[in-house]
């Protein structure tokens, strides 16, 4: 990530801040321990965390906090859009996948994406603790971490919500759709 493009103007800072607040304060279902007063002071003083939150929000993912892991001592931001996030759509897997995709190839890759915004996707843990907070992806679908064995084969795991049921696939990781995205966890 770009730490001069990482920058945002004090009036972004502060809307968005106040868009956060007002997600986590709607949602509470999603994080009811917690106080939004300690994440803001955590994103403050890590200003390219406030970045990475932009990237989120422009994009569509609609970022929450979704819990706190005390191992690492972080909050865990997930984007929270019912669908994939819109901006992040039509994208293969990985930087490998998009070279080796010739015919058609995607305009990128939801890792490289990811990496672009200073996020991670997640994993398949992860992807299941957020559809136990809420339903998404009944329409779409978003790629998932993929474990190294799976991916050197070729292969890449997405997962969506059908039939009041998550369900988790694979794909060749050169693959991309219209309905499939990826999504984020930010870790503050």
């Amino acid at each position: 990530m770009n730490t001069a493009a990482a920058t945002l103007q004090t009036e972004q800072q502060v809307t968005l801040l106040a868009l956060l607040k007002n997600r986590f304060l709607k949602h509470m279902n999603r994080h009811e321990a917690l106080s939004w007063t300690q994440i803001e002071q955590r994103i403050l003083i890590e200003p390219q965390k406030l970045f990475s939150l932009s990237e989120m929000e422009r994009t569509g993912g609609e970022p929450d906090v979704i819990g706190y892991d005390k191992a690492s001592d972080t909050y865990l931001f997930v984007d929270c859009s019912a669908e994939s996030p819109i901006g992040r759509r039509s994208l293969c897997y990985d930087q490998v996948a998009l070279e080796q995709r010739k015919k058609f190839p995607p305009t990128g890759s939801a890792c490289g994406f990811a990496a672009q915004m200073g996020i991670e996707l997640l994993d398949e843990g992860q992807y299941r603790t957020l559809q136990t907070i809420g339903v998404f992806d009944v329409k779409t679908s978003s790629w998932i971490r993929t474990p190294q064995a799976m991916r050197s084969l070729g292969g890449a795991l997405f997962g969506d919500s059908r039939y009041d049921r998550v369900f988790i696939y694979h794909n060749g990781a050169d693959s991309y759709y219209a309905s499939r995205g990826f999504r984020g966890l930010l870790r503050v």
